[in-house]
């Protein structure tokens, strides 16, 4: 195979990619890295070159090894290698050139994952190596994601030409028989819905020019307004502003994290099931992005106060250590992710006893919440505008442009897109039909010089116990759901304290006198799903008014309302869905390919329960 024809004939002259916001490319089978290098090299080269190129590549976990050193790009290739993810399934998204430059690796079987992946490609790089039975399927899956007029080149096949005809491709006249060019311009409908387009807004220019007003009117612009500056809120506003946003941040308490995400520390790490579920596996993708992200951070200068030293998860019980410890050797999964580990040996991990065997995550921990928002925030820079201690009482849209305002009615700032990132008072803004979020009171415990000194890692399970210092542990958390008290309840130590020794049996004779004990409440917002609000909001109007056609509809049937999203409803797991979050709302918005499977995004779609309720009938 060249690879140099691929880039030739898929990207041409590159005037297709010439000034253009976004560009992506789609290849199917991966060649370990060679040709995303040959295109990013191309791409660096190119002084005419979009501005983002996203590069999303689909293959088996047994292709996907550590890419090799490429003598004729070991610059670029050395980069790929530095990045490479951890070897689990699902999406992984890379990222280089400050962003610029996003590689997305679909790790699955082909059959599997290409109508997971969404997206709408600009050109195709098709590997044929276990072709026949699947062509015709593969070049239906691939005119699914086909921009106009798409550009696809391929490993020449004797029925490749009619299947992509059939599916709506042309092919073209090519020199040599041993591939197969084509482009898409389908004459007749070959798909339900069109594959994602970013919303139609124009570049805002640098901070510089939007302070001296030499931009157009706000229509034009691409500034969002950002409802909460909590983990969610905040994850968003970097997203944003890395892709040139402007972001208008509105809080109502007087500073950043606040709430749950004011919390002093909070834990990290997916979650292993019996089952690779739905959540699970999302878990897995806000677990693994939230990594990455933080280390650029990092990389970047920013401060993180986080452990560095894994995280042990104790069993319910001996059937259930079993039963994850066979998981996770069903699943494949490398001990760079999960170990299964007996009591002996958690107990060495923890530097406590242990009450039964679990499993470890070498790569889980505790961060501070409010390190990582003050981060975000100083990370936007310029591009953020920041109003704290201000209540949004309503948001209304007209003529295109989305406005919050106060509670007296003054006008907080205009922007064409509005992102409800404010737990639970995001559904009273955004009218949700029955009210999908509730509210959920949780209490810490911090001790201090108790019989946990020493704890050398973050214990969870039933509970979980937080190693702050020598002599300082953070325990927790109650969970009240419709409590609304405020006040730290002594019965709320008792009860940290208690499902910890479940645990950590040291703890099982400390009996501190719990009213005096130090701690902290704060409020989360959960659905009754477990699952969060994340992504485009439905226009409810809309839906109601056609309920009787939209009784059967799947997600991308619905009616959206503009430029209005959401991320919100994130319960225990705020530290693991928020970045994950911010990047799926910023690709949706930017027409990029999503970072996570469409059944993933569906399980979180912010439209799930107007969904269930229209094909219940409910407005009919």
């Amino acid at each position: 195979m060249t690879h140099s024809f691929f880039c030739a004939n898929v990207l041409g002259d590159r005037a297709r990619w010439a000034r253009q916001r976004n560009f992506t490319v789609l290849q199917v089978e991966f060649d370990t890295g060679r040709l995303f290098i040959e295109t990013w090299a191309a791409w660096r080269a190119d002084p005419l070159r979009c501005e983002r190129l996203n590069f999303v590549a689909v293959g088996p976990l047994a292709s996907m090894g550590l890419p090799d050193l490429l003598a004729e790009q070991p610059t670029l290739s050395q980069l790929l290698i530095d990045a490479w993810p951890m070897q689990v399934t699902g999406l992984h998204r890379l990222e280089f050139e400050n962003g610029r430059v996003v590689l997305t690796l679909a790790i699955g079987e082909m059959v599997s994952m290409l109508p997971k992946i969404w997206l709408r490609a600009d050109a195709f790089y098709l590997r044929l190596s276990q072709a026949d039975a699947k062509l015709t399927y593969v070049a239906k899956a691939l005119a699914r994601v086909a921009g106009n007029q798409a550009t696809l080149c391929a490993e020449a096949h004797p029925l490749l030409p009619q299947a992509l005809k059939d599916a709506g491709f042309v092919c073209d006249e090519t020199p040599d028989s041993a591939y197969v060019k084509a482009h898409f311009a389908p004459r007749w409908r070959v798909r339900r819905h069109e594959p994602p387009l970013g919303l139609a807004i124009e570049d805002a220019g640098p901070p510089a020019e939007v302070s001296k007003g030499l931009v157009s009117s706000p229509r034009t612009q691409r500034h969002a307004i950002v409802i909460g500056a909590g983990l969610a809120g905040c994850a968003i506003t970097e997203r944003l502003a890395s892709r040139g946003w402007r972001v208008s941040l509105i809080e109502r308490h007087d500073d950043l994290a606040r709430d749950a995400s004011g919390n002093p520390a909070g834990v990290f790490h997916p979650i292993v099931w019996r089952d690779d579920s739905i959540a699970a596996r999302l878990t897995r993708a806000g677990f693994l992005y939230a990594l990455h992200r933080w280390s650029e951070l990092e990389r970047a200068g920013h401060t993180l106060e986080r452990s560095h030293h894994g995280l042990l998860q104790i069993a319910d019980s001996i059937d259930d250590a079993s039963a994850i410890a066979s998981a996770i050797k069903r699943f494949g999964l490398p001990p760079s992710y999960v170990i299964a580990v007996d009591e002996r040996e958690a107990s060495r991990l923890s530097g406590q006893p242990v009450a039964r065997p679990g499993w470890f995550f070498p790569h889980g921990g505790w961060i501070s919440p409010a390190a990582i928002c003050a981060a975000q925030c100083k990370a936007a820079g310029d591009w953020l505008n920041t109003r704290l201690g201000t209540e949004v009482a309503r948001i209304d849209r007209e003529n295109g442009i989305w406005t919050a305002f106060d509670v007296a009615g003054h006008v907080l700032a205009h922007a064409p897109v509005l992102i409800l990132a404010n737990a639970g008072d995001a559904q009273r803004l955004a009218g949700l039909h029955g009210l999908p979020t509730r509210g959920v009171r949780g209490q810490l415990t911090l001790l201090e010089s108790s019989p946990l000194d020493g704890l050398r890692v973050p214990i969870v399970g039933d509970g979980y116990a937080v190693p702050l210092g020598a002599h300082r542990t953070l325990t927790g958390a109650t969970y009240d759901i419709d409590d609304i008290n405020t006040q730290i309840q002594p019965a709320g130590h008792t009860e940290n304290l208690e499902r910890v020794a479940m645990m950590l049996p040291a703890l099982a004779g400390f009996d501190p006198q719990a009213d005096a004990l130090e701690g902290r409440v704060a409020f989360r917002s959960v659905t009754s799903d477990r699952m969060p609000m994340i992504g485009a909001l439905a226009d409810e109007t809309a839906a109601r008014a056609d309920a009787s056609r939209l009784s059967g509809a799947w997600p991308l049937d619905l009616p959206r309302t503009p430029g209005l999203y959401g991320a919100f409803a994130f319960g225990s797991r705020g530290l693991v869905w928020s970045t994950l979050a911010a990047e799926l709302i910023a690709a949706q918005i930017e027409g990029e390919p999503w970072p996570i499977e469409r059944e993933l995004a569906d399980a979180i779609d912010p439209a799930r329960f107007l969904l269930r309720a229209l094909r219940q009938g409910e407005f009919s």
